[in-house]
């Protein structure tokens, strides 16, 4: 990482830590490194692999935008805890910079990878208005819930949430202004009303069937089964009217998506480089070498 000799916790330092790393960034004292005046204070690989990991390159989800944030967060600690000196400042800025750089330049960012918002996406890209538009989610877990925090920031006010267990449903509808239903009791009243379906459970059989609909419910409905095995069976998508979305067909999406972004991966790193080099010829003028 940063060069230095020796760390301990009375040096500055900035942590940052991530859903799969943590990682601690510190230089050397101004004494070595008086000692040692053509080794730079923040080596070329060090300054490339925390720019990387700003711009979302090492991240699972590739491009990711949660981790510039991280980023930001791990240095404004840092700075209110310690007085860090000149080129680990420098550093986290350019860093920071450097994310903005690459989602404003490259698509590295575009396309989602999950199926939560692959599924979001797909609505959007349907022109539904999702202010309007009455959506069911069946199941309640981290896919769900992830539709449900994209559904709320693009104003879906509609929404009604159904599981098995009915207090799981109801301590979510409490905090996105939805209803609750038993999925039980509530399933025919769910088709009847609901112009987008989204069902996750983790059943081990289909929980929705062609003789579920109302006969002559000619009505346009998206269907999404993003359960495996299926929640919906293969047979409701001959009804009239009716489009299913399964798994296989979202996990296709996501993956063009990846692709896409695989595609970005060279563009970002030629902004890397650039980067890396302003930072090498910052810290030579500093030096006065």
């Amino acid at each position: 990482m940063v060069q230095s000799l020796l760390f301990n916790r009375s040096t500055p330092y900035v942590q940052l830590t991530t859903c799969t790393r943590t990682e601690i960034y510190w230089v050397a004292d101004d004494e070595t490194l008086a000692n040692a005046p053509t080794q730079p204070a923040i080596a070329p690989e060090t300054a490339r692999h925390l720019f990387r990991v700003a711009a979302g390159l090492e991240s699972p989800l590739l491009g990711e935008s949660a981790i510039v944030g991280q980023v930001k967060t791990a240095y404004e600690t840092a700075r209110a805890n310690h007085d860090l000196p000149a080129p680990l400042n420098r550093l986290f800025q350019t860093a920071i910079h450097v994310a903005h750089r690459v989602r404003s330049e490259t698509g590295i960012g575009q396309g989602a990878m999950s199926h939560s918002q692959v599924t979001v996406d797909v609505l959007r890209d349907l022109n539904i208005d999702l202010s309007r538009a009455v959506i069911s989610i069946i199941g309640i877990n981290s896919v769900t819930e992830g539709i449900l925090n994209f559904l709320a920031a693009r104003h879906a006010t509609n929404l009604i949430l159904s599981n098995r267990h009915l207090d799981k449903a109801q301590a979510l509808a409490t905090k996105y202004n939805a209803r609750a239903l038993p999925l039980d009791e509530g399933k025919a009243c769910l088709l009847q009303v609901s112009d987008i379906i989204i069902s996750a459970t983790s059943a081990p059989h289909s929980i929705i069937h062609k003789d579920d609909f109302m006969a002559n419910d000619n009505r346009p409905q998206l269907l999404f089964d993003l359960a495996f095995p299926r929640d919906i069976d293969a047979d409701v998508a001959t009804l009239p009217g009716k489009t299913i979305y399964n798994l296989e067909r979202v996990e296709a999406l996501a993956q063009q998506n990846i692709e896409a972004r695989r595609r970005e991966i060279p563009k970002c790193e030629a902004i890397i480089e650039e980067e890396v080099a302003n930072l090498m010829r910052w810290q030579r003028f500093r030096s006065g070498s």
